[in-house]
C-alpha cells in the first residue's frame, strides 16, 4: 500500500468536519444503545468507516445525521444478532468487566441495559433522539405497530426496574 501524498481532498476535509460535529452527539446515542462506552466507541467508529467509504455520494445526502443514526442502530442490531448466534451455538466467551455507569445517566442507563436490544433502540430513538413512531419504524426497518408493541413492552419492563421519579425526570 502506498500513502497518498499532498493535502487532504475537499471530500476528506468535509468528512473530518462532519465527524467533529457529530462525534459527541452520536457517541451518546451509541452509548445508550450498547450500554458500554468501549462498545459505543467501536460501534460509532465502524459506522463512520462505512460512511467514509461512501462519502462522496453521501455528502450530497440531505440529512447525514439521520443516515448515521440509522447506521448506528442497524450496526448495533447486527452485532446483537451475531452475539446471539454465538451464545446459541458456542461457549460463552469471557467478557471484560463492565465500566460503572456514566454519572449523567445513572439508574436509567442500567435499566436500559436490561432491555433487549430492539426495545432499547425503540426507547432511545423515541426519547433521546425525539423521533416519531413512524421515524423509528423507518430507522429500524419495521412497522409502526412493531414500534408501538416494543415500546409498550420496554416501558412496562422499565417501570419494574426504575423508580417512577427517575422515569419522570428523564422524559
Amino acid at each position: 500500500m502506498t500513502d497518498r501524498a499532498g493535502p487532504p481532498s475537499a471530500a476528506d476535509a468535509s468528512f473530518v468536519a462532519f465527524v467533529e460535529s457529530a462525534w459527541q452527539r452520536h457517541l451518546r446515542l451509541a452509548l445508550l444503545l450498547t450500554g458500554d462506552r468501549w462498545q459505543a466507541e467501536e460501534l460509532l467508529q465502524e459506522s463512520l468507516v462505512s460512511m467514509y467509504a461512501r462519502w462522496r455520494r453521501l455528502s450530497r445526502h440531505h440529512d447525514l445525521h439521520a443516515y448515521l443514526r440509522r447506521a448506528l442502530t442497524n450496526n448495533h442490531i447486527s452485532v446483537w444478532r451475531r452475539r446471539r448466534r454465538e451464545l446459541l451455538f458456542a461457549d460463552v466467551p469471557d467478557r471484560p468487566a463492565a465500566a460503572g455507569p456514566e454519572p449523567d445517566v445513572g439508574e436509567l442507563r442500567e435499566a436500559l441495559r436490561a432491555l433487549p436490544p430492539r426495545q432499547r433502540a425503540v426507547v432511545v430513538l423515541r426519547h433521546y433522539e425525539d423521533l416519531s413512531e413512524r421515524q423509528v419504524a423507518e430507522v429500524l426497518g419495521c412497522s409502526v405497530g412493531t414500534v408501538k408493541s416494543q415500546y409498550s413492552r420496554a416501558l412496562a419492563k422499565l417501570r419494574g426496574l426504575v423508580p417512577e421519579p427517575v422515569l419522570e425526570r428523564n422524559r
